[in-house]
């Protein structure tokens, strides 16, 4: 018996620790009152342990036989008190601590009052509008579950984004960062139990330009394209080369590890172009992951944790950009009977001494427009760069080699009006597919990823499943990577079955020859189901283990990125 009451004692102040650790919440505060009293109990009962046992097997003659009797059933009453009372506060721990039950978030009332202290400690930031709330809940051009936000608030500084995080991890409800709003896998969707919408977009500005060190400090909600334009315009001759789609934020970049055109010569979001990141953690405080140094070798790189993370982690406030100079480019265009012929050209181009040379090589397949009159082909659009004379020698070299791969017309965009006309062709691919299917045409995109020399395999019994199942496409891929995007059109509701039925057989065909679910888009709601087929149950579990160290409570984005748990994975057959 003086076991299980110094087991309930120790396990109450355990417990209790567990709670502080995990965050203060209303009924968290008063569970952790319980299991105080009980492990007072508990203690109480261990101190009278001796007088108890004394007086049982005390040859006193003034003991009763009545008072003897009775004292094992008194310890029998406090054990059982003690144990009933232990088992209900470990009921309500495990209800708290689990990963699954949607009743561990913040009840209606706790969010109203959330709501309540949000809208004293930021002022004029609360939105609470409707329409606003449903607009910040979903996307247009996405087709995940989705849900109106509860409240927003428009964040400007790294403070502010603090006050949002402590006030949610008080009442456990959930934080959805939104910022350009351009993702596609349903990434800041709404919670159903409610949560807070932080609205970075306001978090705008360029901090530090150190053009001798090439880089620069911006916050989370400035564009690439900004990025751009502020050094061009100060005369500035470095640029950031990550392009992904128009309006992409800095810090929805890093959380979705994205990419762009430039991959092939620059690399992703997970090369070193992010030298460090300000993150808010769940508990509040404020880390920033390395210092601006170029290279580090101290200690393991905290900052590509929160790279591809997608805001599960924490929310990233500000960062570190790396820079490269702006070399002289030109765009060239060329036409190929098939996308066979047109991927084994770009990997000898690649492959030659040329190749470095060559900074994006982009396909669009024969169901794509262009803004100009070209034959109906598959065809690729290059950006060359380096000296006039090195562009020259390239494109000789190329001009070689895809002759030799079946080209059917190359050239070069002869004025800069040209060029640009050219490659808007590749930029607004989804645009332009929009436009194509006529009035009231919706589109799904994805993207998937393989080894480039798998690229036309896949390509090929992807545009074969679509025809056969009735679905008009455009493919566009980065050929010098593997990574494609197909653009699938449809108009009613009723249609989005088919739709999403070839977007999993495509994945699943991906991952068959070695690929991945996605080369850039992340992971969202919408591929989550396929991380554990791609990386391991285990890889998964490890990621998960992460996740539940730095957010014990889980209401960092949740229910986006992890698969859920015993989630029943949608079967596909792959054509």
């Amino acid at each position: 018996m003086l076991c299980a009451v110094t087991s309930a004692r120790c396990s109450g102040h355990n417990i209790t620790r567990a709670l502080h650790l995990n965050g203060s919440t209303p009924r968290s505060n008063r569970l952790i009152g319980s299991l105080r009293a009980l492990s007072s109990a508990a203690g109480q009962h261990k101190k009278r342990r001796p007088e108890i046992l004394g007086r049982a097997y005390s040859d006193d003659a003034s003991s009763s036989p009545r008072s003897k009797s009775q004292w094992p059933f008194q310890l029998l009453s406090a054990g059982l008190l003690l144990a009933i009372g232990y088992g209900m506060a470990k009921s309500d721990i495990a209800d708290i601590f689990s990963q699954n039950a949607e009743r561990k978030y913040a009840s209606h009332q706790d969010l109203q009052q959330a709501i309540s202290e949000l809208q004293e400690a930021l002022p004029n930031k609360v939105i609470m509008d409707p329409n606003a709330l449903k607009t910040y809940g979903s996307s247009a051009n996405s087709y995940h579950p989705a849900s109106p936000h509860s409240v927003i608030v428009q964040v400007h500084s790294t403070d502010d984004v603090v006050k949002v995080v402590n006030i949610a991890r008080k009442y456990r409800v959930p934080v959805v960062p939104y910022s350009g709003a351009t993702s596609l896998e349903g990434h800041f969707s709404g919670i159903s139990a409610g949560d807070i919408c932080v609205d970075l977009s306001a978090m705008d500005q360029i901090l530090e330009i150190h053009e001798d060190d090439g880089d620069l400090i911006c916050q989370a909600g400035t564009r690439w394209e900004d990025v751009n334009q502020i050094l061009k315009d100060k005369g500035i001759p470095l640029f950031f080369p990550l392009d992904p789609g128009p309006g992409a934020t800095i810090g929805g970049m890093i959380g979705t590890g994205c990419s762009g055109t430039n991959a092939v010569r620059y690399g992703t979001a997970k090369a070193e172009w992010f030298l460090n990141v300000t993150v808010v953690l769940p508990n509040g405080k404020v880390i920033k992951t390395r210092r601006r140094a170029r290279k580090s070798s101290a200690g393991f790189d905290t900052t590509k944790l929160f790279i591809g993370a997608e805001g599960t982690l924490g929310i990233v406030t500000e960062a570190t950009l790396r820079l490269a100079p702006v070399i002289p480019t030109k765009v060239a265009m060329a036409q190929f009977p098939d996308v066979q012929y047109a991927v084994s050209a770009v990997q000898e181009i690649l492959n030659n001494p040329n190749g470095p040379h060559i900074q994006c090589v982009e396909l669009l397949d024969n169901h794509s427009l262009t803004s100009r009159e070209l034959p109906v082909s598959d065809t690729l659009f290059l950006k060359l760069q380096g000296t006039d004379s090195s562009i020259k020698e390239t494109a000789n070299a190329i001009k070689k080699i895809f002759k030799k791969h079946g080209s059917s017309q190359f050239e070069f965009a002869a004025t800069q009006q040209q060029a640009e006309e050219l490659w808007e062709n590749r930029k607004y691919a989804l645009m332009s597919t929009l436009t194509a299917g006529g009035e009231g045409t919706r589109v799904w995109t994805t993207d998937v990823c393989v080894p480039v020399s798998r690229l036309p395999e896949l390509v090929y019994k992807t545009k074969k499943d679509l025809a056969d199942n009735g679905l008009h496409s455009t493919i566009v891929g980065h050929v010098g990577d593997g990574n494609f995007h197909a653009l699938i059109q449809f108009h009613k509701d009723e249609e989005l079955p088919a739709v999403s039925a070839a977007v999993h057989r495509l994945v699943h065909r991906a991952i068959a020859l070695d690929g991945t679910c996605t080369g850039e888009h992340g992971v969202g709601v919408g591929k989550k189901e396929y991380l554990v087929d791609e990386l391991g149950p285990d890889t998964v579990e490890l990621m998960r283990t992460v996740k539940k160290a730095i957010d014990p409570l889980n209401i960092m984005n949740p229910h986006k990125l992890y698969p859920d748990d015993n989630a029943d994975r949608k079967e596909h057959r792959i054509q």
